[in-house]
């Protein structure tokens, strides 16, 4: 069993990547599909508030700190090699770090600043929103189910 400060380290990545999950489930579930049903207008310009608000400390810590804290537990995991679960604390880490973080700078964020230059009441926005939005949660989705099981992949580990 894991125990001393590698469990505190695996305790903190189950409730960091849980708690990212749930941010992005409430926006696959009512957050985006609230705002896709607003004019394109007043979408555009809610979401690119959103974009920035969201780069505030309360969110980049759960977000980068968790990103962070998965990576130590890869190497910490990969060094130690314990005797129980080493495969799902492994594949957890890589999950966050590829399919939440890694799909957040690779598809989430070069949308997010697309639609940043873009005035919220130009013809242009209106006929990006709809694609954005389509794509946007379609990778959002990814990140979500990513960081969920990541978190399910740490508890098993402990278990």
């Amino acid at each position: 069993m894991i125990d001393g400060p590698y469990f505190v380290l695996t305790v903190l990545g189950v409730l960091g990547c849980g708690l990212v999950a749930g941010v992005f489930y409430g926006f696959s579930t009512f957050v985006l599909k609230a705002l896709a049903e607003l004019p394109a207008a007043q979408g555009v310009a809610a979401m690119k508030s959103i974009n920035v608000v969201v780069l505030r400390p309360p969110f980049m810590i759960a977000f980068i700190g968790s990103a962070l804290l998965c990576a130590v537990l890869a190497v910490v995991t990969f060094v130690l090699l314990p005797d129980e679960g080493t495969v799902e604390l492994l594949l957890g880490s890589a999950l966050y770090l590829f399919g939440c973080f890694g799909v957040t700078v690779a598809a989430n964020v070069p949308r997010n600043e697309t639609l940043a230059k873009l005035d919220p009441g130009s013809p242009e926005a209106a006929a990006y929103w709809p694609t954005y939005v389509r794509e946007w949660m379609v990778w959002n989705h990814v990140r979500t189910a990513a960081a969920a099981v990541a978190s399910i992949l740490y508890v098993i580990g402990l278990a």
